[in-house]
Parts: C-alpha cells; sequence; structure tokens
C-alpha cells in the first residue's frame, strides 16, 4: 500500500514538473497539490465579478472565445474567473492567483489583465486543450517588470496589418504588453499624415526590389504608382485596428516617429526641412527652421489622435548634425538660444518637442543620445549602446528601458553565421538573450523602480521577408519574455531551452516560421577553450590605443589567452577605429620563437575590416627592431559574409620583445578587430 501511494505521488510530481516546464514565462511560485484535474472537451469558464465591471469581463470572453473556450451553459465553468478589484494580494493589475484542484479551477485576480494571463498560463498547462488533465497546484504569478516589449521595424520592409496581429497573437501568449512600432526612417514613411499627403504618395515607395539594393543604389524613393514600387504604408484606420486588436491582448502599442536623424525619407520629400533645401542631401532635419517644429507638430498631432499610448517615442539616434555646423539657419538658433555645440542643439530639439507632448498629455520616449547635450525634464530613456545611457538616466532622476544591443538585439545572427542568412552580423544566440539581467548590482530599490522594463528590438534592414522576419524573432523573443516577467531565481538555461523547443514546435503547428533550435551549431569553436603559448599573460604596450566602446579586456585582452567568438561585441574582440594596430609584447627574456599569429575580423555590413597588411617585427631591447614577416591581405571588401583572417609569422628566430603593427585599409570608417597575439 505504501508502495503504491509512493508510486502515485512521484508520478504526480513529475506530471507538475514537466507541466510546469510548459509554461513560459516561467511563474514567479507554484505549490504543488495531490491530484489531477480532468479535461473532458473544451474548456469551459464562468466569470464572478462585481456588475460595474461587466463590460470588461465581456471583453474577455470574446477573446477566450479565440482560445476555443466556451461560456459555462450553467452555473460555474471548469474555471471560475474571480474578479476582485482592491485585493492587496496582487501586487499589480497583471498579477493572478491561479488555483487547480480535482473539482475544477479558479483563477483570481484584480484586473482583467490578470484573468487574461492566468488564460494564457492555463492555455500552456492544457496544451491548448488537448491534455486531457493538468496536475493540480496553486500558482502565484506576477510580472517583475511593468514594460515588457518588443520593437518592429517597418520602415526598412514594410509588414501587412495581419502579420502584426499575429505577432500580437504570440506575444500576449507569452506575457509580453508593449508594441514599439518603428514607423519612419531613411528607408521609408509607413504612416499615413492627412496634412502631408507626400509621405505616402512618395516616401513610402522605393524602386528597390529590397532594402540592400536601395542602399547600394541610389537611395531615391518614388510614386506609388511607379511600375518598380516597393513598399507600402498603413492608412489611419489601419492604426486604429491593430491599436485596438493589440488592446483587446493587454498590449500598448508605442509609435516612433523618428527625429532629427534617420529622416531622409523627409528632407527628400519636403526638402525646406533640411539644411540644404535640398532633397537627396541630408537626413537630418534642421532643427534652426521653425518649418521643421511646424511640420513635426503637426505629425505628431495626428500621431496622437491615434495612438492613446502614454509615451510617444521621437528616435533621437544616430543624427549625423554635420550640415547644422555650417547651416546658417542652424548657427543663428544656437546664437539666439546659448547653445554651446551642436549637441546641445540636438537637446534644443528635444526639450521642445517634449513640451509639445506634454501639453498634449503624453510623455516622450527616445534613445539613449537623447542624453546628449542635456536630457529634457520629463523624458524616458531607451537605453540601447549597452546599460549605460539608461543609468545615468536613472540617477539624475529619470526613468528608463533597457535594450543593449548585445542582448536585445534580435537582428543580430542567432547560430554560428555561415549556417545562417545574411544579417547586419553580431552574434545573438537564445542563451545571450536569456542570460540578460537588467538589475546591475547596488542598484538602490528607488533607482530599480525607474527601471520600467526591458525590450528587444528586431531591426529589418536585411530581412526582406516575413518568413524570415519571424525566424528572427521566435524563439529568441521568448528569452526575453522570460527576463522581463519572471524572478531571476527562478530562471535556468536548460529547463527553458527545452520549454523553448516545446513552445517553438507550437509556434510552427500555428504557422510561424521559427529558428529551428534543435539543430543550433552553436558559438565559434575556437572560443570555447584557452588557447596557452609563449605570450600567454605577458604584458602589451600600445602606440595606438583601443576604441572606448570596444575594450574588450582592455591592456591585458591581447594576451589572455582567450579567442574571440562570433562577434565584436564579445568582449573578447579589441576595436580600432580609422586607424593602423601598433602594439608590443614583452616576452619578459630572449625567447626562441617559431611562431607568431594574430587574427582579425571582416564583416562588410558594419565596416569591420581585416587590415591591408600586417608586418612583424622582433627587438632583443625593445628599441632596435628587426623585421621579421610581412602578410598581405587577399580578402576582397566586396565579400559580405562574416570571415575571419589570420596572419602570421612563421620560422625561426630569438627576441624578447614582439612587435605586430597592422596597417588598415583606408576605407573611413572602418574598424580593425583582434582577439589575442599567439607565439610559440
Amino acid at each position: 500500500m505504501f508502495s503504491a501511494l509512493l508510486a502515485a505521488a512521484l508520478l504526480t510530481e513529475a506530471t507538475t514538473t514537466a507541466q510546469s516546464q510548459a509554461v513560459i514565462p516561467i511563474p514567479a511560485s507554484e505549490t504543488q497539490a495531490v491530484g489531477v484535474c480532468r479535461l473532458d472537451g473544451p474548456i469551459t469558464y464562468s466569470f464572478r465579478a462585481p456588475r460595474l465591471l461587466e463590460a470588461e469581463t465581456a471583453e474577455l470572453g470574446d477573446y477566450l472565445a479565440t482560445l476555443g473556450w466556451q461560456p459555462a451553459a450553467k452555473g460555474r465553468g471548469l474555471v471560475e474567473a474571480r474578479l476582485v478589484p482592491g485585493d492587496r494580494r496582487f501586487a499589480s493589475d497583471e498579477a493572478y492567483r491561479l488555483t487547480i484542484t480535482p473539482k475544477g479551477i479558479t483563477a483570481e485576480a484584480r484586473a482583467t489583465a490578470g484573468l487574461f494571463y492566468a488564460a494564457q498560463t492555463l492555455q500552456q498547462l492544457s496544451d491548448d486543450g488537448s491534455a486531457t488533465e493538468i496536475a493540480c497546484r496553486t500558482i502565484d504569478d506576477a510580472p517583475r517588470f511593468a514594460y515588457r516589449g518588443f520593437m518592429m521595424d517597418v520602415s526598412r520592409h514594410f509588414r501587412t496589418v495581419e502579420f502584426i496581429k499575429r505577432q500580437i497573437d504570440a506575444m500576449a501568449r507569452y506575457k509580453l504588453n508593449r508594441l514599439h512600432l518603428h514607423l519612419t526612417d531613411g528607408a521609408g514613411w509607413r504612416i499615413e499624415i492627412k496634412r502631408y499627403p507626400r509621405l505616402t504618395e512618395y516616401a513610402a515607395w522605393r524602386p528597390y526590389e529590397d532594402w540592400e539594393s536601395w542602399w547600394e543604389g541610389d537611395r531615391h524613393y518614388c510614386e506609388a504608382d511607379d511600375p518598380e514600387a516597393r513598399g507600402g504604408y498603413y492608412t489611419q484606420d489601419d492604426i486604429r485596428e491593430i491599436v485596438e486588436y493589440a488592446r483587446q491582448r493587454h498590449i500598448v502599442v508605442i509609435p516612433e516617429i523618428e527625429m532629427p536623424g534617420h529622416s531622409d525619407e523627409v528632407t527628400s520629400t519636403y526638402p525646406e526641412l533640411g539644411c540644404s533645401g535640398e532633397p537627396y542631401t541630408s537626413g537630418d532635419l534642421c532643427p534652426g527652421n521653425e518649418k521643421t517644429f511646424e511640420f513635426l507638430e503637426n505629425v505628431l498631432t495626428e500621431v496622437m489622435e491615434l495612438f492613446p499610448s502614454e509615451y510617444i517615442h521621437v528616435g533621437g539616434d544616430e543624427a549625423g548634425k554635420s550640415a547644422w555646423r555650417t547651416c546658417p539657419k542652424c548657427r543663428a538658433r544656437m546664437q539666439e538660444e546659448g547653445l554651446a555645440d551642436v549637441d546641445e542643439l540636438q537637446s534644443y530639439l528635444i526639450h521642445r518637442i517634449e513640451r509639445f507632448l506634454n501639453a498634449h498629455g503624453r510623455r516622450l520616449l527616445g534613445w539613449d543620445e537623447i542624453l546628449d547635450g542635456g536630457l529634457a525634464p520629463d523624458a524616458t530613456v531607451m537605453s540601447w549602446r549597452g546599460t549605460e545611457g539608461g543609468m545615468k538616466a536613472i540617477r539624475a532622476g529619470h526613468q528608463a528601458i533597457f535594450t543593449p544591443g548585445e542582448f536585445c538585439y534580435l537582428d543580430y545572427t542567432q547560430d554560428a553565421p555561415f549556417t545562417q542568412p545574411a544579417s547586419i552580423g553580431g552574434y545573438t544566440p537564445l542563451r545571450k538573450v536569456y542570460s540578460f539581467e537588467p538589475v546591475a548590482k547596488g542598484m538602490t530599490p528607488e533607482e530599480q523602480q525607474r527601471l520600467l522594463g526591458v525590450q528587444a528590438n528586431l531591426w529589418a534592414e536585411w530581412i526582406p521577408t516575413d518568413e524570415h522576419y519571424e525566424y528572427m524573432m521566435w524563439p529568441r523573443l521568448l528569452a526575453l519574455a522570460e527576463v522581463a516577467w519572471s524572478q531571476p531565481g527562478r530562471k535556468e538555461y536548460e529547463g527553458f531551452r527545452q520549454r523553448a523547443l516545446e513552445a517553438s514546435e507550437w509556434l510552427r503547428d500555428k504557422g510561424y516560421h521559427p529558428f529551428d533550435l534543435r539543430s543550433e551549431y552553436g558559438e565559434r569553436p575556437e572560443s570555447l577553450t584557452p588557447v596557452h603559448h609563449l605570450a600567454e599573460g605577458c604584458p602589451v604596450s600600445y602606440t595606438t590605443p583601443w576604441h572606448r566602446s570596444y575594450p574588450a579586456a582592455g591592456a591585458t585582452t591581447l594576451t589572455d589567452g582567450r579567442l574571440g567568438g562570433w562577434t565584436y561585441g564579445d568582449h573578447r574582440w579589441q576595436g580600432f577605429l580609422n586607424a593602423d594596430l601598433d602594439v608590443t609584447v614583452d616576452l619578459g627574456k630572449a625567447t626562441e620563437i617559431h611562431y607568431v599569429g594574430t587574427t582579425f575580423m571582416q564583416l562588410r555590413g558594419p565596416y569591420v575590416w581585416v587590415p591591408r597588411e600586417v608586418e612583424f617585427y622582433g627587438s632583443d631591447d625593445g628599441r632596435e627592431f628587426r623585421p621579421l614577416a610581412t602578410v598581405r591581405n587577399d580578402i576582397s571588401t566586396e565579400n559580405p559574409a562574416l570571415l575571419f583572417k589570420t596572419f602570421a609569422y612563421a620560422g625561426k628566430t630569438s627576441a624578447r620583445y614582439i612587435r605586430c603593427v597592422a596597417r588598415n585599409n583606408g576605407i573611413r570608417g572602418g574598424w580593425l578587430f583582434l582577439d589575442e597575439i599567439v607565439v610559440f
């Protein structure tokens, strides 16, 4: 008898463990109980809620019907959904409790958002209604962060309303609640503005099949009726449809209207808004021109009529500003306002736009470059160049959202680049996204409160098709969803990976196109184990300083025995911009040497090049150097693939000092990246 009870208990525990592994994001806590709740046919439900909230529960019922749930014919359904406003057991409107017993299931929350997320958890536990039973337990769940976002770039390649709605459905399933639409950029304007019809008659179209062809071509736009026109835009009714569809799934849609940079499509269509007054000369709006502010305020007025979101994203990133330095209007503006430089001129624009948004009951959100020249008083920073900009804003009393490229840019390749479609570069596998910990050590409770949450971004320059977009999006967005919702102590990668495999099957069955995680190749093999050599741990002197954005491990990088991975952003590759490399390794004593080699990376998209040539020298005293070898490059700059080339000396010599000089290829804006100087 005891053995039978023990076996039953173990079986129940195993069932519970297996089922809890099916849920993404993993709940905050769950307490197992004895027994199972049997599922016979479609899930039925009933509501218990104050009469004043009948409209909200009715709307939730409409959504539950899309999941195949059915209202109970009479009395209580299998699931009783209880709405208990003001209940202090729940930390937020999105928190919920699920109590699963042999007699039925109770879902409780203080708002319909909580009941909505309880339904998502039950959907996964019930295998979308195909399971015959669910192990009994109590789940208490609440999100870690209020802002759990995804940015969709529809400027570089246009996506249809139906495509966006499909992604909203999947986002809701995994408890993401913010959709940031990158609606405007130099590659295309995607939203109807009735005051400025040329934005969608002309700036939404280009005579090229894809972004890459346009970028490599003349970067011009064309009329919508041009036989070669490619592109599209959302009518205002389209936007209303997207916003409402998302609202019903507890997702807020945040529009982004880029300014003052990334605005080629505007200055080419309305050239008077650029500094030169001529089309196709600059992608920056002219902040010295009052017509610029008239345009932006008119556009934002129509945008605010369509989007009820608290935040309006204004971009603010990567403005070139070069035209501003010589523009008479900009110089006059700087003099009138007492602005010291063009960074302060951009800050002036952002401040003015924030005052306009605030006057209409909205708040300004922008990329972390809006910090340059002084942050607007109530602005919220979306930090993409690491988390440093966001932390700076938080410490100054502002709110921030973290979306660092290293962890959150899904346009980076998700597996070994040679196995993947062409991309902009970088390497962000599922494990990397999942490893992101937004709360830094030492953050005070007050600072943590100002961290609103996290967001993944999927830029679309190199992603022309819907299938490719989903391939880059899923399953990595699942990892961000768990980072955003679940407590760190509940996270564990191997368990998550198994759940992600199961979720990928669900996505595939529903017609999505996720990356096949089962066939993952993984990190660059050379980077997985240390390399031991004669120069390991030896000091390196730099004639050329590394660039502050890519220091890797600083002065120890080139002799630390660690080779780089697939991306220059992995803190192992050291970067040099617009410069030759000139470094010397001190071996400590005269040493017999047979080999000196160093590997450089090339990736055309971000202007990462192997050097034109590499020179190796040896010395006994550190003053007089004799040449050992000069090795020239044989890789074309036209090759778009990620490539690695090792430049090496092989022979026999004796030296204490080894000097390595790498000559850049002269392309302005070019980078050199190397990971180690190996000596045998």
